[in-house]
């Protein structure tokens, strides 16, 4: 394999070089990174997505890291390619979850496995229920309320699900309140179990604005984590989805 040392800065990314076969190679993580769980533990943290250690990370003498656009700094991105090489991804929609396992699959050596990896994924994509379009809400945060925009890797998992995200017109993570959210009326709420972590009390203080909307807890991973992890999350969209109707 090309790469002996690899730190992955995206948690997400950190649980697909394990599955692509490339777990000896990680010598450094977030502490986001939480998958595979057993696999992870012995894996070093240098630090959080946003403020990573760059001397731990420079300590391990990796010859490749891994980051994202949006989950990572600019500025510490620049800092790490001063003594090695930055692969930075970009992932806003499916299709470039999926060039990125390709991407990091050819590139790491282990391109058979990345094919494979998307093979099942496309195949599992073509397994939605039909089932009518249901207009949606989505949110990631409470105090202040915020939903998802077009132009995010959640919006398109709610869109291939033939889910109308009622956020469509907005960019990004945008704040809202329950007040809005009642003039807009989607037909179903969903409460992500991350970055927030929604619980039962929560549907009850969205119902007092909605009560003619179906409120649902779900799994945040299935919506927004990408790479290996979206095999099992489309499995479990596709039951949700005959499950709401």
């Amino acid at each position: 394999m090309p790469y002996k040392k690899i730190v992955s800065l995206v948690p997400s990314l950190t649980e697909l070089l394990f599955d692509l076969g490339l777990g000896d190679s990680v010598k450094g993580r977030t502490r986001f990174c939480v998958h595979p769980e057993e696999e992870v533990e012995s894996v070093p943290i240098i630090g959080g997505t946003k403020n990573p250690r760059i001397d731990k990370i420079r300590a391990i003498e990796p010859d490749l890291v891994i980051a994202n656009k949006e989950e990572n700094r600019e500025e510490d991105v620049e800092e790490l390619r001063e003594f090695t090489e930055v692969m930075v991804t970009e992932i806003s929609n499916i299709n470039e979850a999926l060039f990125a396992i390709h991407d990091i699959g050819w590139t790491c050596g282990v391109q058979e496995n990345a094919k494979q990896l998307i093979t099942d994924i496309q195949k599992e994509m073509e397994n939605v229920p039909d089932e009518p379009t249901l207009t949606a809400a989505y949110f990631i945060w409470r105090k202040p309320w915020m939903s998802v925009g077009h132009d995010t890797y959640i919006h398109s998992v709610l869109s291939h699900w033939n889910l109308e995200n009622v956020y469509a017109d907005k960019v990004r993570y945008p704040n809202t309140s329950l007040q809005e959210l009642s003039l807009k009326k989607p037909q179903i709420i969903l409460l992500s179990s991350e970055p927030y972590p929604f619980k039962e009390k929560h549907i009850k203080e969205v119902k007092q604005f909605m009560s003619g909307s179906s409120v649902i807890l779900v799994n945040g991973e299935w919506f927004s984590w990408y790479g290996s992890r979206m095999l099992k999350a489309f499995r479990r969209l596709n039951v949700l989805r005959r499950a709401i109707g």
